[in-house]
Order: structure tokens, then sequence, then C-alpha cells
């Protein structure tokens, strides 16, 4: 296997900059720790403070209750600071009187008693002259009374609930509370109000509104009436497009990106996909859609589209240093709006393995150039091309390559992607187990991506399926071959707040094609690393080969890795891994050679605004003689 290794250190640095106004900071951070200056700070001053105690009780209710109620009051909330003065906290008593009487109607509590005291003296009743104590006792006392239930909840010019085909919708007003017999909760018919009129809107009727909410409360009968009255308005279309505020990006283009096309008819998702479109274009802060606009005689409803621009250029650095690959250090310049219609044009390169080798020619070297020219045939499809250079040097190989790529890019919806392209790679290869060989490989590959996660940094819920395949021809050796990979992520959080959850990741592949002889390493599998199996070298876990110290890469490939994720407290978080990697020596994924191993650690995350920071800290569970004992990984984001 080469190089022995002792052990692994893996750190890495990101640094992002924008050519955009940078003012001056007195502070620095980096993962949300400061690391030199002051922070400014965020204490509010208080003028003429007035300290108070506080004794709230709430009557005969239960757990749920009474902490909604608690939680409404500004007196509660605020208890730890001194109120401004007896004018500060009059102020904030008798809001609570209305607060607190939201929370019980929210609760379907509509005959409370509320007493709000300040040193024994009604809130209501006191005006700024009243004399009050140095520190002033402060009691309220709620009475929350019986919880009414509906006797009537009723919808005027309510929508069809049901879809075209006559199947019952998956949410109605009965699904939200609003129905005879359900407890009586002042948010039940805000829910079914709003549902109603998302249902309108659906429909094509862009201006539906409530016109009128009538709530009768029958104290003797404990039951609440209430009937909602809509307007639908009239069904509509799409009239002209405005776009407004943009300066450098061509005003016709974002018309067209958009894809809000005049005549056809209005839907919601339309609008969400545009704003949606739009913002993936990178050239703007912010997008708005505003259908304010009065529909014309006709029934078609203007549109504005507002854009704020964002300053054209942006480049990055980053930096990575281990004590077995030594130092490595990466950058891209991006000009996000090249030719005036949201055309990018990016340049990457990267140098590693610093310091690990003596001889510069012995670095491993990256760079690149692409171009992304979004809205060819649909607004929803982007031409991609890019050209790749490439010396890597790892343990079981050395390669350069050169690529060509270009294809199309789409976009069906939030959650799909799909890819399609054409690849051209000139590559020279050396390894211990077949000396100097010269590949030319050309073919087509395409890619999928379906993506259900809550948070594609720190996801909780949810999965995402994605898949390459795509044959190729090598013309060096003659060959025809064809590649494949499948690779699922599942998450399920154990409670609301996502403060324990399982993560589940797998991931196989297939190769079809002539032996490791005359296959392109890079085409082949090997496993191992911080994106793979924890606690191995990136890429040496491979097919060993008699009567040599390399591995080489293997025709089917099995990875999975499991993680249990704690957080604990708001910034900290601790996970457990377990990952286990298999490579096979043919396509069916068996054979001589073939090789599985496993990999185990403990990891902890410390979040910041932009996603947690993850040291990981793992051992490879059947070793072989050269591995390390122990790795550390450092990123940005959970492993996966």
């Amino acid at each position: 296997m080469g190089q022995s290794r002792q052990r692994a250190l893996v750190g890495a640095l990101l640094l992002g900059s924008s050519l955009c106004a940078a003012a001056p900071a007195p502070a620095f951070s980096i993962f949300g720790i400061r690391l030199w200056g002051e922070e400014p700070s965020e204490e509010v001053e208080v003028i003429n403070p007035l300290p108070y105690t506080i004794d709230f009780t709430v009557r005969g209710a239960d757990d749920d209750l009474a902490d909604a109620v608690r939680n409404a009051s500004s007196l509660w909330n605020d208890r730890e600071n001194p109120a401004s003065g007896r004018a500060g906290l009059i102020a904030k008593a008798r809001g609570d009187y209305r607060r607190i009487l939201a929370a019980l109607y929210n609760a379907g509590h509509y005959g409370p008693e509320i007493s709000i005291r300040l040193a024994g003296q009604e809130a209501a009743e006191l005006t700024l002259a009243v004399d009050l104590p140095p520190e002033v006792p402060v009691t309220i006392d709620v009475v929350p009374g019986p919880q009414f239930r509906f006797g009537v909840a009723d919808i005027v010019n309510a929508p069809p609930w049901t879809d075209s085909s006559g199947e019952q919708l998956r949410t109605t007003p009965d699904d939200v509370g609003f129905a005879v017999g359900e407890p009586a909760e002042a948010t039940a018919v805000a829910r079914a109000s709003d549902l109603a009129i998302a249902r309108w809107r659906s429909l094509g009727h862009p201006k539906a509104e409530q016109t009128g909410r009538d709530i009768i409360a029958d104290h003797a009968t404990r039951e609440l009436e209430a009937r909602i009255t809509l307007d639908p308005g009239r069904r509509a279309t799409y009239g002209p497009v405005t776009v407004a505020g943009t300066e450098a990006v061509d005003r016709d283009f974002v018309a067209y990106m958009s894809g809000l096309r005049q005549g056809r008819r209005f839907r919601p998702e339309d609008i969400e996909r545009a704003q949606d479109r739009l913002v993936r274009l990178g050239t703007f802060n912010l997008v708005s859609i505003d259908e304010s606009a009065p529909l014309t005689p006709d029934g078609q409803l203007p549109l504005t589209l507002r854009v704020e621009d964002r300053l054209p250029r942006r480049f990055g650095i980053g930096a990575t240093i281990s004590t077995l690959d030594g130092l490595g250090i990466e950058g891209f310049w991006l000009h996000r709006n090249l030719f005036g219609r949201a055309e990018q044009l990016r340049f990457d390169a990267n140098i590693a393995r610093i310091g690990a080798e003596d001889a510069p020619k012995d670095l491993t070297y990256q760079a690149g150039v692409t171009f992304v020219k979004p809205g060819v045939i649909n607004p929803d499809t982007s031409f991609v091309t890019s050209l790749i250079g490439r010396q890597e040097e790892l343990e079981t190989y050395r390669e350069r390559a050169l690529t060509f790529r270009f294809g199309l890019l789409r976009e069906f919806g939030r959650e799909f992607t799909g890819e399609i392209a054409f690849e051209v790679t000139r590559s020279r290869v050396e390894d211990e187990a077949f000396g100097v060989r010269n590949f030319l490989t050309l073919g087509p590959v395409a890619r999928g991506q379906y993506d259900r996660r809550d948070d594609p940094v720190d996801p909780t819920e949810g999965f995402l399926l994605a898949a390459q395949a795509g044959p190729f021809y090598e013309t060096e050796f003659g060959n025809i071959a064809a590649r494949g990979t499948l690779e699922g992520r599942a998450y399920h959080s154990f409670d609301d707040e996502g403060r324990f959850v399982l993560a589940f990741r797998g991931q196989v592949g297939t190769y079809v094609g002539p032996d490791a002889a005359e296959s392109p390493p890079g085409r082949l599998f090997f496993a191992g690393g911080g994106g793979s199996v924890r606690g191995y070298a990136y890429r040496s876990i491979g097919i060993d080969v008699p009567d040599s110290d390399d591995d080489v890469g293997g025709r089917s490939l099995i990875e999975t890795s499991g993680e249990i994720r704690a957080r604990i407290g708001e910034s900290f978080g601790v996970v457990a891994f377990l990952d286990g990697g298999y490579v096979a020596e043919d396509s069916s994924f068996g054979g001589d050679g073939s090789d599985w191993r496993l990999g185990a650690g403990l990891g902890l995350r410390y979040y910041t605004g932009f996603g947690p920071l993850r040291v990981d800290v793992a051992t490879p569970l059947n070793p072989r003689d050269d591995d390390s004992a122990v790795a550390l990984y450092i990123g940005i984001g959970q492993a996966f």
C-alpha cells in the first residue's frame, strides 16, 4: 500500500469573499467563534430601570395550557430584566391582558378571568401618577374557564374540496379542527380561512379573500358559532409581466426566466417556481413577485417582478492541512452575469500535498473553467460546459488527465434535477501494478437527483436519491464499458425539534468492461476517506494485487454509513457513527480479493449560522498493517 501511515490529521479552513461592500469590522469570527476583536454589545440600555418580581397563577389548567398562557405574557418573558420605569411596567401589564386573552382564545377558552396587579392594584386602573415601590410585586391570576366547542363551523362560498377526479383532498377544514364538536380554537378558524383561500387560488382565483368572520360564543351551552365568508373573485390568467429593479440583467430575459407566460391560467405553484428559478440564477440579492394589481376586464392578472442586483464578481479561497497529505490550497473566481443574461463563468484551481512531497512535480494539482448558460430550450434548462485539467497523486496511483464536458441541466421543480452530458477524457496513469498507461475515453453520462431533505446542510427529516450512469468507449485499448452508481440517504428525527436524529447513507456501484489493466482507475471503484469509510485514507480501499504493494480499483462497490446525532443545548451536538465499504473484484459484487472494511467513531458538532462545524474521530475496526489507528476529520456540514 505504499507509504506507511502512523496517524492522520485533517483540518479545514474555508474562507469566502464577495466583491461587495466590505466594511471594516471590529471583530473577526469563523464558525461562529470570535478569534479577535470585540463584538458589539447586544444589550439595550433600559432608561429609569424599575425591577419587579412576578407571581403567575393559572387556575384549573393543564400544563400545556398554563405554559401557553405564561409564554404569551411579556411580563413573564422579561421577568429577569427591569422595566423602563413606571410607564414601561404599566404598558407591559396592559398589553398582557390582550396577549393572555389571545392565547386563551387560541385554546378555545372564551370566558376567562384575568387579573394583573402591580403592588396590589389592578393594572387596567392605574395611571402614571401611581406610587410604586422600588421593587414592584406583580401578581397575575388567570382563570381560563371551560373550553368551548364548535356548534357551527361554516364557510360561505367555500371552494370544492375534491380534485378533478372527485377524490377528497388530503387537507380540508375538518382536518385543521374547524368542525362541529371540535374544540373551538381561534387558530382553527384562521387555519380554515387560510386553507379555503389557498384552495380558491389553486383553482385559478388569485383575488380570493375573506370578507367576513362572524363569531358568537354561547356561554350557556359553551358552544361557538363561527361563520367565515369568502369572495373567490374571478378566475384569471397571467397578464403582461413587468420587470423592475435590475440594471445589469436583460429585463426581457428575466421575464422569460420567470416562465409566467401571458394567457396561461393562474396557479400559485407557478409563482413559487418562478421565484425559485430567479433566485437560482444567482444574480439577484432579492426577488419578489407582486400580484397586487387589479384584474383587467378580460380577466388577466398583470405581474411585476421586483429584483435587486448582486455585484457580478465573487471569489473564494480555502485551505486544508494534514500530517499525511501536507498542505492544500484552493480558490475560485466567479462572474455571475457575463453577457447580461445571467451567464456564469467560473475558474477553479487547487494545489495539494505541499510539504508531503519534495518535488513540485509530485504535488496534486487541478485547474478548470466552467461556463453555464441558463434558459436554453426553456427556463428550466441550462447549458453547461467545462474543461478541467488535473494531476492526482494517491497512494494507489498517479493520474494526469484533461476532461472536456458539455451538456444540459434540467430542473424539474424544487426536488428533482436531471442532467445529460457528453464527456471526453485524456489521461496518463502510473501505478506499481501495471506501469504507465494512456487512456482516451468518450461517451454520454446521465445524472438524476431527487431531494426531499428538509435542509441540505443539516437534514433532520426526509431522503435523497441520486443516480448516475453512462457507457463510454476507450480508444487506446478499443474497449466499450459502462459505469453506474445509485446512492440513497434517509433521515428520521425522534422528536419535533430535530435534536435526536438517525441518519443513514447507502451507495452501490457497478462497472462493466475490461479488466483493471485496460480500465482507467478513475472509472473503477475505491473506498475510504471522510465522505466514504472514515478511519481509512482517501481511496485506499481497493483490490489487493498479488506480488504488489498497491491496490487496484474494483468493478463494484457497496458503501453504508449510519449515524446517531444528538444536539446538546443550542450550540453543540455529539455523533456516533459506523461506516462500511466493500470493493469487489467483479461486477456482480464478488470475486477473489474483494475487500470489506469497517470504521467507527465519535464526532462533535458546533452549530453556526451557516451549518454545523464537524469534528470526527474515527478508527478502522479491521485495519491493515499500514492503516493508521486514528483519523481526525474537520469540515463544515454533516458528513452526509
